[in-house]
Formats: structure tokens, sequence, C-alpha cells
């Protein structure tokens, strides 16, 4: 990621894009085979924050990306992941949720994008077209920020209303 050249950020972009379709067909095997575990859901996220805020914090270095945007992201993920283990000491798992899922898909393509970096000439088949991946990249996060922060309150309300529900059930 560190060289700033077309060979490196596409190479950059590929491996990223491989190991994000792998966590996703890992996930689908997981579900269809019935092996959906807590630590797996628990695990699982945790490995792909990792993976984003390392691109991230190296994106911020390279100044493809404000900081403002990776603060915003890095406090929602911190928080959701504190808010997660608050939840298994509770006996709780907060799996992700819709609004989570998609807040990753745009990301996973921001990200891709903003790894591309450069105006690249697409080739459609029918016209061809210069495309500024970085530009088309920061699209997509900003999107995925507003996903974020809404994912964000949609875990604080799901995450209260399963501490009343215990609270009832001990009573």
């Amino acid at each position: 990621m560190m060289e700033e050249n077309r060979s490196t950020a596409f190479l950059a972009a590929l491996l990223y894009g491989a190991a994000a379709i792998t966590d996703l067909f890992d996930g689908y095997l997981a579900r269809r085979s019935g092996q959906v575990t807590v630590i797996g859901k628990f695990l699982d996220p945790l490995a792909d924050k990792l993976m984003v805020v390392s691109i991230l914090i190296t994106l911020l270095h390279m100044k493809r990306i404000d900081l403002w945007i990776v603060a915003l992201i890095l406090a929602r993920e911190f928080t959701i992941t504190g808010l997660r283990a608050i939840a298994s000491t509770e006996g709780m798992v907060i799996q992700a949720r819709e609004l989570g899922k998609q807040k990753t898909a745009f990301q996973m393509v921001g990200l891709a994008g903003l790894l591309l970096h450069f105006p690249y000439l697409v080739n459609f088949g029918f016209a061809e077209s210069r495309i500024d991946f970085h530009r088309c990249g920061l699209i997509f996060l900003l999107i995925s920020l507003f996903f974020s922060l809404a994912s964000a309150v949609d875990y604080f309300i799901e995450f209260f209303r399963e501490m009343r529900k215990a609270r009832r059930a001990k009573r």
C-alpha cells in the first residue's frame, strides 16, 4: 500500500478484495452449514475491524483520507466492540444487524476504491470511461459512514432492549 503507483495500488486492492470475499464466503458457509458459534459471532467482526482499521490508518498516513472520517469510523467501531463485550458479560450476543451489514458493504467498496486510488480507463464493452477510483471510494466510504452511525444507534437500541428483557427475566 505504501508504494505510490498503479501496480501496487491494484495489488493492494486485489488482496483486500480477496480477503473481503473470503470473509463473506466464510460467513455464508457457516450459516448454511449451521456452524455459527458464539465465538465466531464475536471474532469475525473483530477480525474485520482489525483489517479495516489497519487500512484506514495507512490511508490516513498516505493522505488519501481525512482524519475526521477515520476518527468517526474508529469511534463507532470501538464503541460497538465495547458494547458487544459488555453484552457478552451479561450473557447476550449482539449479532451483526442489517444496517451494520449495509455499512460493511459500502465500506468494503469504498476502501477498495481508495486503495485503487488512481483514475483508470474502464472498458464497459459498449463504452469506455475514465473512472476516478479515489473519488468513487470516498463517496462509498461517506455513504458507509452514514450507515455506520445509523447502525451504532440501532445496536444501542437493541442492547438496551435486551438488557430490559434480561432484567424482567430475573424478577
